[in-house]
């Protein structure tokens, strides 16, 4: 295959998979899944507001490697994993030992965290910061998209999941056939997608 033929298929799946993943969200848009919920992730910057509390307000708040942020009167709470309006929820929660109804907004200034990885043979090996999840041929798209040497039915994900690294295995010539699309997984934070 060409590469510009390979261009074109890369780009017609990248076409079928936006409309695909369009179609799963607004399905799930009425749930409170994972799945549209951005859960905030170790480097990612957020800016915490402490309404009438200048000295509370902070718009550089890092997430630490561990999950962990720091903040006056609050102290150290975990903010990697959680929603922004849960970790809105308990850091006015500890604030109310001082201030009596405190009014918090916590919203994310750097989307640092959400980064995944794409090596081997593809055109743009790196890393990849994301301001939204993105799948699996959309991580190979920002990539530049496969080499012609590439082992395309033999791309591999490797995950992290409590201290374990799992290879979930991707066929892509299954997905230019249009078989087997649940494949095309949402990457998590971290993923790293292997091309042979």
């Amino acid at each position: 295959m060409s590469t510009k033929q390979n261009f074109l298929v890369t780009a017609a799946i990248l076409v079928a998979s936006l409309l695909l993943s369009q179609a799963i969200f607004a399905e799930e848009s009425d749930e409170k899944t994972v799945n549209n919920i951005y859960l905030v992730q170790p480097g990612d910057v957020l800016q915490v507001n402490v309404w009438k509390e200048d000295d509370l307000s902070n718009d550089g708040v890092i997430v630490r490697p561990d999950g962990m942020i720091t903040f006056p009167l609050v102290g150290e709470i975990v903010a990697a994993g959680n929603s922004i309006e849960k970790l809105r929820s308990l850091i006015a929660t500890r604030l109310t030992k001082y201030i009596p109804d405190p009014v918090v907004t916590v919203s994310v200034r750097q989307l640092s965290g959400n980064t995944v990885y794409v090596i081997g043979q593809v055109n743009r090996p790196g890393e990849f910061q994301t301001p939204h999840y993105v799948d699996v041929i959309q991580a190979l798209t920002m990539a530049g998209g496969t080499s012609t040497y590439a082992a395309l039915n033999k791309i591999k994900i490797l995950r992290r999941e409590n201290g374990k690294l799992h290879a979930i295995p991707f066929r892509y010539g299954d997905i230019e056939k249009g078989k087997n699309l649940e494949q095309n997984i949402i990457l998590k934070a971290g993923d790293v997608v292997l091309v042979p």
